[in-house]
């Protein structure tokens, strides 16, 4: 099924994001934990794209499979970053040969050591989108940024950015982390209000650790809420204690995105499905 169905549908989709895992023990482990999370009927799940398309072949290996031998519907991420048309091309032609109908197009990081701009034939999302929509055949997602993309001068100009993608042909947008849901309400009205019209999906993590989600935040400019901070900084060595907090605080964020008209869930999994599976099954429950 294309992504942009499912959003038609009046009960939430939820959704999951996994990446391709480096060796074919971590795949194996992964598609367990895929299979198993498939018991919760997801709507979707989605598949990373590493910096500079470090990660091509896997992620349409491990699109491929969830696809077809697991039986999920799939988004596979595809970043322009560093790649020329043709090479995009082929990777379409390939989603497309596996039955893969979904695409989250991203500029994408680059390369560890390389600065400055872009290079190949697309410098921005926008350009990446487009260039699927006038190919055709797939379902375009596009990443958004509540708090403002860390690059952005402000949000203002980051919202004309959001709504560029939209006007180049994407589907629906699926936003960065938050841990604030005002965040999100506000950039819905801001988007609405801008003629946004397309499903804004909320993303969110529910943490497992608070190490790993302070690189994260920092990585991406994402904040913690203080009431947050000062659970978890009590609990900065007890994993345990750490992912109960972080269910509950998930938990309690997804059930006031859906009840404020959030068309769904995607979590940002890590590749962890134990507190994806216990917000998931409370929510369904």
């Amino acid at each position: 099924m294309r992504v942009c169905e499912v959003y038609r549908r009046p009960v939430p989709a939820f959704s999951f994001e996994f990446f391709p895992p480096k060796t074919e023990a971590g795949l194996e482990r992964l598609y367990s934990r895929i299979a198993h999370l498939g018991e919760l009927n997801p709507a979707f799940v989605s598949v990373t794209y590493g910096a500079g398309g470090s990660t091509r072949g896997k992620t349409v290996e491990t699109a491929r499979h969830i696809q077809n031998a697991i039986g999920i519907d799939t988004m596979a991420h595809l970043t322009c970053r560093g790649q020329d048309a043709a090479e995009v091309a082929a990777i379409l032609d390939e989603l497309a040969a596996s039955g893969v109908q979904n695409v989250l197009a991203l500029r994408g990081d680059a390369p560890i050591g390389e600065v400055g701009p872009t290079k190949g034939d697309f410098r921005y999302a926008s350009d990446l989108i487009s260039f699927i929509a006038r190919r055709g055949g797939f379902c375009i997602g596009a990443a958004c940024y509540p708090e403002g993309h860390i690059e952005s001068p402000s949000r203002e100009d980051d919202l004309a950015w959001t709504a560029e993608k939209v006007e180049a042909g994407a589907d629906f947008l699926i936003t960065q982390v938050f841990f604030d849901n005002a965040v999100y309400f506000d950039f819905v009205a801001r988007a609405r209000a801008s003629g946004i019209s397309v499903p804004i999906v909320p993303g969110l993590m529910p943490m497992t650790h608070v190490a790993q989600i302070e690189r994260f935040t920092k990585m991406c400019g994402a904040s913690i809420p203080a009431a947050l901070s000062d659970r978890l900084e009590g609990y900065r060595d007890d994993e345990q204690a750490t992912m109960a907090i972080g269910i509950e605080w998930a938990l309690r964020q997804s059930r006031e995105l859906l009840a404020g008209g959030a068309p769904g869930i995607h979590f940002y999994t890590l590749n962890r499905s134990l507190a994806t599976r216990v917000v998931c099954m409370s929510l369904m429950g």
